[in-house]
């Protein structure tokens, strides 16, 4: 099935594959990086954990290729691929520890020297990584391995944290809340570079969403607030469908009479 998908668009394509970067942009990150969180620890439980992590590998693949087939930025694909690179992404990295007994510190250290691995990789054969020059289909491949490496690097992260350095999920959550300030703050008022603020703040999205997450699933008993993580996972992507559904209609009324790519 995969073999139809048009995989490798024209070359003259110079359409941006993946999401502006906007305040919508940011909060639907967050939700899906807490959607991840809670629908990766609802799955395991509610099913054969072997089962719910091929399952979700296969859906995630099929996300990932959809996506990479469309050529251009399409909110509902890019989104769909977003969230499963989530859930896959921390069922990944709970792995390492819950199968592999690997140490929190050891998986973020692990985890963070294979991010800083593609974005070398990247930097030396693009030049640039920069969202915004995501414009063909190695670019975009570079740019869902970043994705991907920074959701398993922030799960472990927020892990490590929230147990190894018993901070806590609420805890965790004002740590977290006030670190993303900093790239914030950072590119405001202290002129650091656009890119690395970007990523930076991108990372550190993933062990906020994640502390969020498990501060309103997870039992009292835990410190959490005993929402469960099925009904926080529901809430969670409710929030994300209305936000997706708004950026569609937006840029169908926003596409110009007469314009040669199509509408969403």
């Amino acid at each position: 099935m995969l073999s139809t998908l048009r995989l490798v668009p024209s070359r003259s394509s110079t359409a941006v594959r993946v999401a502006e970067v906007t305040a919508t942009f940011w909060v639907i990150k967050a939700l899906s990086t807490a959607l991840g969180e809670s629908t990766s620890d609802y799955l395991v439980f509610a099913f054969n954990p072997v089962i719910a992590v091929l399952g979700t590998f296969v859906v995630f693949v099929i996300a990932l290729g959809l996506q990479l087939s469309r050529g251009r930025y399409h909110p509902w694909t890019y989104w769909f691929a977003v969230v499963m690179v989530g859930i896959f992404g921390t069922m990944a990295a709970d792995v390492a520890h819950v199968v592999l007994t690997v140490p929190y510190l050891y998986s973020s250290i692990g985890y963070a020297l294979i991010l800083a691995a593609v974005f070398w990789t990247w930097r030396r054969v693009e030049g640039t990584l920069a969202v915004h020059a995501v414009t063909t289909w190695r670019r975009e491949l570079f740019y869902w391995a970043a994705v991907a490496a920074t959701f398993a690097t922030g799960t472990a992260v927020g892990d490590l944290a929230a147990i190894t350095w018993h901070a806590g999920y609420a805890g965790s959550v004002v740590v977290f809340a006030l670190a993303i300030c900093v790239p914030a703050a950072g590119y405001r008022w202290w002129h650091w570079g656009p890119i690395a603020s970007f990523w930076v703040a991108y990372v550190l999205t993933r062990p906020l969403g994640a502390s969020v997450a498990d501060w309103t699933g997870k039992p009292a008993s835990v410190g959490g607030l005993s929402l469960g993580d099925g009904l926080v996972s529901l809430t969670f992507a409710v929030a994300i469908v209305v936000l997706v559904t708004t950026l569609s209609r937006r840029r169908t009324s926003a596409a110009p009479i007469g314009s040669t790519d199509p509408p969403d």
